[in-house]
């Protein structure tokens, strides 16, 4: 039987923030953007959710439903540092850790009994060392699963410790709505409503063949879950198992629609550098490369084109994503939302005419001198010049390039 941690930290965001300025302690504080900007919430203080304000709502519903509030706008490096002490921290109590988000971890724990003690115990002291190194709160959840793990560290919050006893999983869970469910969103929801299924207990008690033929492996899945087992998803590998990223994106979306052709390709180049960043990092080199353009009306196109040689160059991706918008940017249009989507792994690198493969090179050994300058100085240390006009401020992810213990190999 194995022993499962999951350790998510309280308010990480706005907890940091409360760390570089105390005078926001106690007070209702959003962090991803100001009032007036299109972005969402990254995250809320425990003063502002009681107001209903949560993360990834729309910045300016947050600030209806609670103008007081003191809106962040978010510093994405500190919370990195911060991880990295998080994940520091948790590989004192397991050789196995896995960071979900940035904000959030796995632990397994099996046979760590005779270095820490019972599971509760373990997670006491955890509790503790949490605090010492970073001055931050965290909630700990324990089960034989990570599916009840995870469960059980939200319904610990804030600040708290809960374990489900081997052998418990099923009648703890029964009561739960299913949303509670990981992988449950809204849709979800509502079609398991829709057949009368509200509490965990509810889709427990359903035939496997039932939840297969409604919902295809998903339902098998659901059945697997609701009797407290880790299946589907993010639970269908080993804690620790080295797992590239299947595809690269960033997004942006603009504060005022544009139909500014400068502007929107100087974004696009942006976007690029930002991909092209992640690509080096991991090793990978991208043979699909993918626009996506939202109009003002919210109607979205996507349009891919694949390469013949795979590429992590920023000028490369940005000259095939120039091509993509220019053929199918209707003109005059404003422009609402710009993402650039890297996928299609080719393996290694491949060689190319005389003329082209020296030109690649040297900007081989630029970017190279650019992403050390980055990991000196900050991601905006240096840019393109094609990138200046499209610059904007990194939004506050859950998910950021690299997360703590998931160090790309170079």
């Amino acid at each position: 039987m194995r022993t499962y941690f999951h350790v998510d930290m309280d308010a990480f965001f706005v907890s940091v923030e409360e760390l570089y300025d105390p005078s926001l302690k106690g007070k209702p504080v959003i962090v991803g953007g100001r009032p007036d900007e299109r972005g969402v919430v990254s995250a809320a203080s425990y003063a502002a959710r009681k107001f209903g304000v949560h993360s990834a709502m729309p910045l300016r519903t947050a600030y209806k439903m609670c103008p007081q509030a003191i809106f962040v706008d978010g510093h994405p490096e500190r919370y990195r540092e911060y991880s990295e002490k998080v994940y520091e921290t948790l590989r004192g109590f397991s050789p196995l850790v896995e960071m979900a988000s940035i904000d959030e971890a796995y632990l397994d724990m099996t046979g760590t009994e005779r270095l820490h003690g019972p599971p509760l115990r373990a997670a006491h002291q955890l509790h503790q060392r949490m605090k010492e190194a970073t001055n931050l709160n965290c909630s700990v959840g324990i089960a034989t699963s990570r599916l009840v793990a995870k469960i059980s560290s939200d319904q610990a919050k804030p600040n708290g410790v809960l374990w489900v006893i081997p052998g418990s999983e099923v009648a703890y869970l029964a009561p739960l709505d299913v949303r509670k469910v990981p992988g449950v969103g809204k849709v979800t929801e509502k079609n398991l409503h829709a057949v009368g299924i509200r509490k965990v207990g509810d889709l427990a008690r359903l035939d496997e063949r039932f939840l297969e033929e409604r919902f295809g492996k998903w339902g098998l899945a659901l059945a697997g879950k609701s009797r407290g087992l880790d299946a589907g998803g993010w639970f269908d590998t080993e804690i620790g198992a080295e797992e590239g990223p299947k595809s690269i994106s960033h997004e942006h979306t603009f504060n005022e629609d544009t139909a500014d052709v400068p502007q929107i390709e100087s974004t696009l180049s942006h976007l690029c550098e930002m991909v092209g960043r992640r690509l080096r990092e991991h090793g990978l080199h991208a043979r699909t490369i993918q626009l996506k353009l939202r109009y003002s009306d919210f109607s979205t196109i996507t349009r891919a084109h694949s390469v013949a040689r795979g590429t992590q160059i920023d000028t490369e991706l940005f000259e095939e994503i120039r091509q993509l918008f220019r053929a199918n940017w209707r003109a005059g249009w404003p422009v609402r939302l710009l993402g650039v989507h890297a996928s299609g792994w080719a393996q290694g690198e491949e060689q190319m005419d005389l003329l082209g493969e020296d030109r690649h090179e040297k900007w081989k050994q630029t970017l190279a001198a650019a992403d050390r300058l980055r990991d000196r100085f900050g991601e905006k240390a240096v840019s393109l010049a094609a990138s200046l006009r499209g610059n904007f401020r990194e939004r506050t992810h859950e998910n950021p390039a690299s997360l703590p213990g998931k160090r790309p190999k170079k």
